[in-house]
């Protein structure tokens, strides 16, 4: 079955040796896995170290693990400051305020030249963060999430006026793409991609003031989101897991072979106006390029009494509405052109409030059920919730520096804030009503 867990990758692309044996994505995957009330649980707020021993623990774990990399001591100490600063100071993490929790003007400076200046890399960081998460928690899956972060000016680094589907309207703001390992009630980022406007890289002088490297180039949103994806693939060195992606905003039939190259199984939110071929045999117009749209409200009318039985259709699931779940063709039809793929996917209709179909995925995730399936959709809710409460209490927007770099290991350790505060969430759901 795809979304199994075969192998390894490291940065050539190549096979690694073969993973330690993990539990399927919907068996017991980590300690985060029974904690189902966990998703009703309040924002903590700053922490004190003195008043939460879980924190203390989760910290003092995960810390030295986080900063091995780092080749002297005080590169390692000023990591372990700003960490603690993104978890304990009050209000905006700039640098300035995590400063004052340990210093004065000296220890800003010295924490400014840590994040912009400093020669550390943040891809072993993140490798040992992503490592960190595989062995405490298994995740679930991979989900893909865009991250706006307005800005008042034009100096931040890939600031570009921009419309933002989500909020309707033209943002003056930062493009991110985060890749979040997630289980139903937990979720925690572990790799991050700019998006960088053309006029940010065309011009050599603006490259260099911000820092950034010549191997960026311009990307679609859709593009920096496979991108991200196959970043953590290659130099992260986790075990395969699909990957959920919001694709409404992509060239489908791409994204589709580079994670298929990539040995990665997906789930992909998709507009209704893909045109796809169906396969079902009981399918009135098998063999015809239809938009998935037309393709669902076929469906639909199949399911309706006097009528034949449609193709694979369902009744309401347990956890959700799944109208219908249909076979086609991995190449869509507007690339019939193309050589066929016969692994055919599953294209998938998400019935909410009485509207159908209100949602559609493609994935070629066939062995899972329609259940298991709607599930790893919904995946994409708990890592919207956490990105919007744990994300803004740990700084993920706060940062407004300058430069490509910097803006990258802020994202780095704001993501390392993100898990302790998750795991000191979890533990502290664990304790009993009165305790301190």
């Amino acid at each position: 079955m795809r979304g199994s867990v075969p192998s390894q990758h490291d940065g050539s692309g190549r096979a690694g040796p073969e993973p330690v044996e993990r539990a399927g994505p919907f068996e017991e995957a980590g300690p985060f896995r029974p904690l189902e009330h966990v998703g009703r649980l309040q924002a903590v707020g700053p922490m004190d170290p003195a008043e939460s021993t879980a924190y203390v623990a989760a910290l003092s774990e995960l810390g030295p693990r986080l900063f091995s990399s780092m080749p002297r001591s005080d590169q390692r100490a000023k990591g372990m400051h700003y960490l603690r600063g993104l978890l304990e100071a009050e209000g905006r993490k700039s640098i300035r305020n995590i400063a004052t929790l340990f210093g004065g003007d000296a220890t800003e400076q010295s924490l400014h030249h840590f994040i912009t200046s400093s020669t550390w890399d943040w891809v072993p960081v993140r490798r040992a963060l992503a490592q960190y998460v595989e062995r405490v928690a298994p995740p679930q899956a991979y989900v893909v999430h865009p991250l706006v972060i307005p800005r008042a000016g034009a100096t931040s680094v890939g600031v570009e006026r921009r419309y933002v589907p989500a909020l309707g309207q033209v943002v003056n703001s930062q493009q991110a793409v985060g890749v979040w390992a997630a289980a139903p009630y937990w979720s925690t980022p572990l790799n991050w991609r700019l998006q960088l406007p053309r006029r940010w890289l065309a011009d050599q002088r603006t490259r260099r003031q911000a820092a950034i490297p010549e191997a960026e180039v311009a990307e679609s949103l859709g593009q920096c989101s496979v991108a991200a994806c196959l970043e953590l693939i290659r130099k992260y060195r986790l075990p395969v897991r699909p990957v959920v992606m919001d694709a409404r905003e992509t060239d489908v039939t791409t994204a589709i072979g580079r994670l298929r190259d990539a040995d990665t199984p997906m789930l992909l939110r998709i507009d209704g106006a893909l045109r796809l071929i169906v396969e079902e045999p009981a399918f009135p117009r098998r063999g015809v390029g239809m938009t998935a749209q037309q393709i669902m409200s076929t469906v639909w009318h199949m399911r309706r009494p006097g009528l034949r039985a449609g193709p694979r259709t369902l009744s309401p699931d347990p956890v959700g509405a799944v109208g219908g779940v249909v076979t086609v063709a991995a190449t869509p039809a507007a690339d019939a052109g193309r050589p066929a793929d016969r692994n055919d996917m599953l294209l998938i209709g998400v019935a909410e409030r009485g509207q159908w179909p209100a949602q559609l995925w493609l994935t070629d995730l066939t062995a899972l059920s329609p259940g298991e399936l709607l599930r790893l959709t919904r995946l994409t809710l708990r890592v919207e919730r956490d990105q919007a409460e744990i994300g803004g209490e740990v700084g993920f927007r706060d940062f407004s520096g300058r430069l490509f770099t910097g803006w990258h290991r802020h994202i780095t350790l704001a993501s390392a804030a993100h898990t302790v505060r998750v795991q000191h969430r979890l533990a502290g759901s664990l304790l009993p009503a009165g305790s301190g």
